[in-house]
C-alpha cells in the first residue's frame, strides 16, 4: 500500500484531478534522530502518568476529531480519494476508538490475579517504551488511530511513519495531539520514505514495531524486528472471501457484496474480493450484481451523488488495470469493466471478472480495486475449499438463512476475523486482524492493548491482595 514519490519529499497528489497539492521535505537524518531522543525522553515520565491523565488525553483527541470531522474528511478525501461520506464517517470512527481505550484502557491493565497453591501471584501490564508505526494510505486517520490509541494509553510513545501520498493528514494528527495538550514526545509523525523505517527497527531506543502494508514492507520489518529481537505486529491485506449459501437472502447479499466492494474504490484490506455463491442461485445473484453495477456512479468525490470514487493514484489505477488484463490472458472471463473511465483523474471502471481457474494469478492474489471476481460453487465443501485457497486470511462473510450453518462454515474459515451476514466490519470493541499471510498480531478490542506491554509477573510467599 505504500505509495513513494521519492526520497527528497512528501506529495499530495489530488487523485481526483492528478494535480500536486502541496509537499513537504523529507526528513534529514540529525532531525530524525532528535524526535527518537525525544520519544524516549518523554517515555520516562509518560510511563508514570496516571491512566486519568492518558485518557483526558485520548478523550480531549476524539472531541478535537469529532469537531474537526469535516475538514479531515475533506482532506483525506484530498490525498487519497475517497468519497467524503466515507471519509467523515473513518473520522467518527477514529474518535469512538481513542474514547473507548480511554474509558476501558485502565480496566483492561489493571493487575490481574493468578492462582497459585502458595502466596500470591498477578501480572502487571507495563509499557514498553518507544513504538515505531507504520501505516497506509487507504484509512489515513483510523490506520493511525488503532495503533496509537491502545498504546498511549498504555504508557508507549509512538513514532508514525505514514504512507508518502497522505503527508497532510499525517502531519494533522500530530497536530490535534498538541492541540489536546500532549506533552512534547508522547505522539510524532515522520517524513521518511519506507526503507528508513526498516532501518529504524535497530535503533535500540525503539522497542517494537507494527505496520499495515504490503507483503514486502512486511517482511522486511518481521526481518528487522526478529534481527534485533523486537516485538512487531503486521497486517499484510487480504483476499476475502463472501460466501452465499443457497439459503441466504440474495437481495441482502447482492447489496452487501457490490457496496462492500465498492467501498472504498475497492481499497480495503477486508474489502469482499471473492464472491463464492452455490450454483442454485448464482445465476440470479449475478444477473443482480450486473443491474447494481449499472447504477454505480464515478465522479467527485466530494459530490454526496458520486458512489464511486477514483483510486488512490495513476499508479493504482495502473497496476489493477495490468492485473485485469493479466487475468483475462490467463483464461478468466471479463464481464464488466476492466479499463480506466474516459476523464480526469485516477479513475477505473467496475469490473466483473469470472471464470478464474486456479493456474490464473488472479486465483489467489489480492487486487486492490473495484474488481469484483465472481465464483460459483456446487456446494458449501467447495466454497469452504475455494475460501482457503489462497496466502491470505484477514476476514470474510457468509450470507445464510441458517445461522448455525454459517457458524459451522465461518470455523473452518482459515482467517482471522468472519462475519455473518454482514461485511467484515470495524467497531472499536471487536479485534481486527488475520492469520498466514495476512500477518499477526491483535488490533482494537482488549487484545489491542496488550500487544506491546509487558505483562510481568509478580509473586509473593505470603497471600496478600496485590490491589
Amino acid at each position: 500500500m505504500e505509495n513513494l514519490v521519492g526520497t527528497s519529499s512528501v506529495k499530495t497528489v489530488n487523485p481526483f484531478t492528478n494535480e500536486i497539492v502541496k509537499q513537504f521535505d523529507v526528513m534529514e537524518d540529525k532531525e530524525l534522530d532528535s524526535k527518537i531522543a525525544l520519544a524516549d525522553s518523554t517515555f520516562k515520565t509518560w510511563k508514570k502518568t496516571a491512566f486519568s491523565v492518558r485518557a483526558k488525553l485520548l478523550h480531549k483527541v476524539a472531541t478535537i476529531m469529532r469537531n474537526k470531522k469535516e475538514e479531515l474528511g475533506k482532506l483525506a478525501t484530498l490525498e487519497m480519494g475517497k468519497l467524503l461520506k466515507e471519509s467523515i464517517a473513518e473520522v467518527e470512527l477514529s474518535a469512538d476508538i481513542f474514547d473507548y481505550y480511554a474509558d476501558k484502557g485502565e480496566e483492561f491493565l489493571a493487575d490481574s490475579p493468578l492462582e497459585t497453591p502458595i502466596g500470591s501471584a498477578f501480572l502487571s501490564y507495563e509499557p514498553i517504551g518507544v513504538l515505531l508505526s507504520v501505516q497506509p494510505w487507504n484509512f489515513p486517520f483510523y490506520q493511525i488511530t488503532r495503533s496509537a490509541a491502545p498504546n498511549i494509553m498504555a504508557g508507549n510513545t509512538m513514532l508514525f511513519k505514514h504512507a508518502s501520498n497522505v503527508p497532510q493528514c499525517a502531519q494533522i494528527m500530530e497536530d490535534i495531539f498538541i492541540e489536546a495538550g500532549a506533552p512534547e514526545g508522547v505522539y510524532q509523525n515522520l517524513f521518511i520514505p519506507g526503507k528508513k523505517a526498516s532501518e529504524l527497527v535497530a535503533d535500540e531506543r525503539i522497542k517494537a514495531v507494527t505496520l499495515t502494508g504490503s507483503e514486502p514492507a512486511g517482511a522486511a520489518i518481521a526481518a528487522a524486528a526478529g534481527k534485533y529481537i523486537k516485538k512487531s505486529t503486521l497486517e499484510l491485506g487480504g483476499s476475502d472471501a463472501f460466501i452465499v449459501l443457497d439459503d441466504a437472502n440474495v437481495d441482502e447479499a447482492v447489496e452487501a457484496a457490490v457496496n462492500g466492494r465498492m467501498w472504498n474504490a475497492g481499497q480495503v484490506c477486508t474489502s469482499p474480493k471473492r464472491i463464492i455463491v452455490e450454483e442454485s442461485i448464482a445465476d440470479t445473484f449475478l444477473e443482480k450484481v450486473k443491474a447494481k453495477f449499472a447504477s454505480i456512479k464515478p465522479g467527485d468525490p466530494m459530490d454526496p451523488e458520486t458512489t464511486l470514487a477514483p483510486l488512490s493514484s495513476e499508479k493504482a489505477v495502473e497496476d489493477v488495470i495490468k492485473q485485469v488484463q493479466k487475468a483475462v490472458e490467463e483464461g478468466a472471463t471479463l464481464l464488466l469493466g476492466g479499463k480506466r473511465i474516459d476523464r480526469k483523474g485516477a479513475f477505473m471502471e467496475p469490473t466483473l471478472l469470472t471464470g478464474i481457474e486456479p493456474n490464473n494469478s488472479a486465483y489467489k492474489e489480492e487486487i486492490f480495486g473495484p474488481v469484483f471476481m465472481f465464483y460459483k460453487v456446487k456446494n458449501e465443501d467447495e466454497a469452504i475449499e475455494l475460501a482457503n485457497a489462497t496466502n491470505f486470511g484477514l476476514g470474510g462473510s457468509i450470507f445464510s438463512g441458517d445461522e448455525k450453518r454459517a457458524v459451522n462454515v465461518a470455523r473452518q474459515i482459515e482467517t482471522g476475523m468472519v462475519y455473518i451476514n454482514h461485511l467484515t466490519g470495524i467497531t472499536p470493541e471487536l479485534p481486527f486482524g488475520g492469520t498466514k499471510g495476512s500477518g499477526y498480531g491483535r488490533e482494537q478490542s482488549p487484545a489491542g492493548i496488550y500487544e506491546f506491554v509487558n505483562a510481568k509477573l509478580i509473586r509473593t510467599t505470603k497471600a496478600s491482595n496485590p490491589n
